[in-house]
């Protein structure tokens, strides 16, 4: 009987622990409602997603680095199109886990009119299921979000770098 009872007990725990790292595991998809966050923007403010759904779409692109040859062209890509998403009434986000200082340094040096925000500890690439690339690297992966905060398109590609702005304005002119 208590070796009964083990073995449930086993079996239970082992269901709950599976349970816990599918549930920390899941990544955000097309239909979801983007998950509320705050994380700091690099002027060291705190930003927070929330006061923007229902008001902007929303362009958030996760990428690995600032400063390294595909996000630099990333990001000046969404820098050269950024009026384009402002007509569109959407709000351009970058996300990486470089801090505060790195990314205020890299958007002076290329003039990026958009916000960077500090996910240092990664919590929020956690949060959407941003996966990393050939192991080591942080994935690359954008999000288009609409007005009534749901996740419309998803594109994921570390080599595409300059794709991701393309498609989030065509998804964003075809909504």
């Amino acid at each position: 009987m208590k070796k009964t009872i083990s073995i449930l007990l086993l079996i239970v725990l082992s269901l709950l622990i599976f349970n816990s790292v599918m549930a920390q595991n899941k990544k955000i998809q097309i239909g979801d409602k983007v998950p509320f966050f705050t994380l700091k923007d690099q002027f060291n403010n705190d930003f927070s997603i929330e006061q923007y759904v229902g008001n902007k779409n929303i362009v958030i692109y996760f990428y690995p680095k600032d400063d390294t040859p595909g996000c630099t062209k990333e990001a000046c890509k969404f820098r050269d199109e950024y009026e384009t998403f402002t007509d569109l009434d959407a709000l351009v986000i970058g996300i990486s886990s470089d801090d505060v200082a790195s990314h205020l340094n890299f958007s002076k040096k290329y003039n990026l009119p958009f916000t960077l925000l500090a996910d240092t500890k990664k919590e929020v690439r956690k949060l959407f299921g941003v996966p990393n690339s050939m192991v080591l690297i942080p994935g690359r992966v954008t999000y288009i979000i609409n007005k009534k905060g749901i996740v419309i398109s998803i594109f994921d590609s570390l080599s595409k770098a300059e794709q991701h702005v393309e498609t989030a304005k065509e998804m964003l002119k075809q909504k």
